[in-house]
C-alpha cells in the first residue's frame, strides 16, 4: 500500500440537505487525513473539465448543470484526502455511482437518489485512480491550499487580474 492523495467533492445535494457533518463523519472513520478543504462556487469551465470523460454521454449537460448547482445550491465542498490507500477505502465508504445499485451502508446508498427528472443526485464524488486523483486535485486545488501534497510543484510568477477586497 502506498500513501496517496483523493479528492472528494460534496456536491450540491447534500449541501442544501445539511449531510455534511453526517457525511464528514463517515469519511473520517477511514483513517486518512484531510489535507485541503475549501467550498467552491463551481464555473461552466471547471465542471466540464472535471467531466469531461464523459462530454459524450447524453447526460452531459445535465451533469453539468447538476455540479453548478442550478437544481440545489451553487456550491460544493471540496477536500483532499491523504493516507495509506486512500483511493479505494474512500471508494469503498462512497460506493457505487448510481445511487440504485450502491450498497445501503455507503454514503451514495444513503443519500443519492434518482429525481422523477431522471436527475442522477449521488451527493458525493470520489477519485477513481491515482491518475484521475492529481488531475482532479491539480483541477480543483492550488498547491499551497493543501497542507500537504505529493506532487511536484514550482513557483512561478504569475501576472492575472484578480478580485480583492476594497
Amino acid at each position: 500500500m502506498t500513501n496517496e492523495q483523493t479528492l472528494i467533492l460534496i456536491k450540491p445535494d447534500a449541501l442544501i440537505k445539511s449531510l455534511i457533518g453526517n457525511i464528514l463523519t463517515e469519511l473520517s472513520e477511514m483513517d486518512v487525513d484531510i489535507v485541503g478543504a475549501k467550498i467552491v462556487k463551481v464555473s461552466k469551465e471547471l465542471a466540464e473539465d472535471h467531466y469531461r470523460n464523459l462530454k459524450e454521454k447524453d447526460f452531459f449537460d445535465e451533469l453539468i448543470k447538476y455540479i453548478m448547482g442550478h437544481y440545489h445550491t451553487k456550491r460544493v465542498l471540496a477536500l483532499v484526502y491523504e493516507g495509506e490507500d486512500a483511493i479505494n477505502k474512500m471508494r469503498k465508504i462512497v460506493g457505487s455511482t448510481h445511487p440504485e445499485e450502491a450498497h445501503p451502508t455507503t454514503i451514495r446508498g444513503k443519500y443519492g437518489r434518482i429525481t422523477s427528472k431522471g436527475i442522477f443526485e449521488n451527493a458525493i464524488h470520489a477519485s477513481e485512480s491515482k491518475k484521475e486523483a492529481e488531475r482532479e486535485i491539480k483541477l480543483w486545488f492550488d498547491p499551497d491550499e493543501l497542507t500537504n501534497t505529493i506532487y511536484p510543484a514550482k513557483k512561478v510568477e504569475v501576472k492575472k487580474q484578480e478580485l480583492v477586497w476594497s
